[in-house]
């Protein structure tokens, strides 16, 4: 199992319509609306990093609304 935070920025207007579909994408677990230059914190759950890309290029990026991410791939220490 892979975890990671994604940072999210979204477009003005959009962003309500961007978190619902955002909710929807199979392996987010949780959702945090936050202030700063981020606007979001998606946590995603997959089973390896190559799920864990493709849920954040092919889904989360597609979104419309969404322009831009940063991904944190999570790690033991």
């Amino acid at each position: 199992m892979v975890t990671g935070l994604v940072l999210v920025r979204l477009e003005a207007g959009k962003e309500r319509q961007a978190l619902i579909k955002i909710k929807e994408i199979k392996g987010v677990s949780h959702v945090s609306a936050v202030y700063g230059r981020w606007d979001l914190v998606v946590d995603v759950e997959a089973d390896d990093l190559p799920t864990m890309t493709r849920v954040v290029i092919e889904k989360l990026r597609a979104i419309q609304g969404v322009s831009g991410t940063e991904t944190l791939v999570t790690t033991a220490i």
